[in-house]
C-alpha cells in the first residue's frame, strides 16, 4: 500500500498551505489542507482539536483510515506528532520539522506584537516586515506570494497559533511513538530557538536527525530539493517495511 502524504503548515510562511510549493510541486498526490482560522472559518483550541479535524479532513476527502505520511513544521509538525500519538494505526511515518514536543520558550514580547498588528497599520505593516526577514532563505519570488498569505490569514491567527504550540506537550508520550520519524533542523535559523528537534530524536529510538545548512526556520522552502530528497527516503521506508 502507497501511503498517503499529507502535509501540515504552521503559523509563519504564509501561516497557510501554500509553504509546501515545492512539495506539492513534487508529490501531486500529496494533500496540504489550510487548518481552520487559515483564513476560513476559526482556529481551534489546541493541538489535539486540530488532530481530530485533521481525521475529519481526511475522511472527507477519501484519505482517512491509515497508512499515512505526515509531514509538518511547527504548528503543523505538534499535529502531526499528536495525530501519530492519538491514532498510531494510521500513522505510517513521520517528517517533522522546527518541532519540539514541550512548549518553546519565546523572546519577551513576541506575542504582544501580534496584537498590536491588528490594531495598528504601522504595527502591522512592522509584523509583516518581520515576516519577511525570518523568510530570507526563501526564494524572493515564494517569499512574495507567502507574504499575501500573511495579508489574508493576519497576525490574530497567528498569535493564537503560537499560544496553541505553547501549550503543546507530549513528553510524558513520546517514548510510545511508533511511526518511523525524521527529524529537521535548520541550522540557519534566524529565531535561533532550542534543538528541540534532538530532543524528540534523544526520546525516539526509531527516529533520524537531520541538520540543514542554509536552512531556517522553514526547511521545505529553504532548502526543498534536500526535504524532498528526505520525504523520498521516508517514503522508501515506509514501503521497504509496511509503516504503522
Amino acid at each position: 500500500m502507497v501511503a498517503q502524504l499529507v502535509f501540515l503548515h504552521g503559523p509563519e510562511a504564509g501561516g497557510c498551505s501554500a509553504a509546501y510549493f515545492y512539495q506539492l510541486r513534487r508529490f501531486p498526490g500529496a494533500l496540504a489542507p489550510d487548518l481552520p482560522g487559515h483564513p476560513e472559518g476559526a482556529p481551534l483550541d489546541d493541538v489535539p482539536a486540530y488532530a481530530r479535524w485533521l481525521q475529519g479532513w481526511l475522511r472527507a476527502q477519501g484519505g482517512g483510515g491509515g497508512h499515512l505520511a505526515l509531514a509538518g513544521f511547527t504548528l503543523g509538525a505538534c499535529i502531526a506528532l499528536q495525530y501519530a500519538l492519538d491514532y498510531p494505526d494510521e500513522v505510517a511515518g513521520l517528517l517533522l520539522m522546527t518541532a519540539a514536543m514541550r512548549p518553546k520558550e519565546r523572546a519577551p514580547g513576541s506575542l504582544e506584537s501580534r496584537r498590536r498588528a491588528a490594531a495598528d497599520p504601522q504595527a502591522f505593516q512592522e509584523w509583516l516586515d518581520e515576516m519577511e526577514r525570518i523568510m530570507q532563505l526563501i526564494d524572493p519570488r515564494l517569499r512574495r506570494d507567502l507574504l499575501e498569505c500573511h495579508r489574508r490569514v493576519g497576525p490574530l491567527t497567528q498569535l493564537h497559533d503560537l499560544q496553541v504550540i505553547d501549550q503543546f506537550d507530549v513528553r510524558h508520550r513520546i517514548a510510545g511513538l511508533r511511526a518511523p520519524t525524521t527529524l529537521v533542523r535548520g541550522l540557519d535559523d534566524p529565531l535561533a530557538p532550542e534543538q528541540y528537534e534532538l530532543e524528540i530524536h534523544q526520546a525516539v529510538p526509531n527516529s533520524r536527525y537531520v541538520e540543514l545548512a542554509q536552512a531556517g526556520h522553514f526547511p521545505m522552502a529553504e532548502q526543498p530539493e534536500a526535504v524532498n530528497r528526505l520525504i523520498e527516503e521516508l517514503l522508501q521506508e515506509i514501503d521497504r517495511y509496511g509503516g504503522g
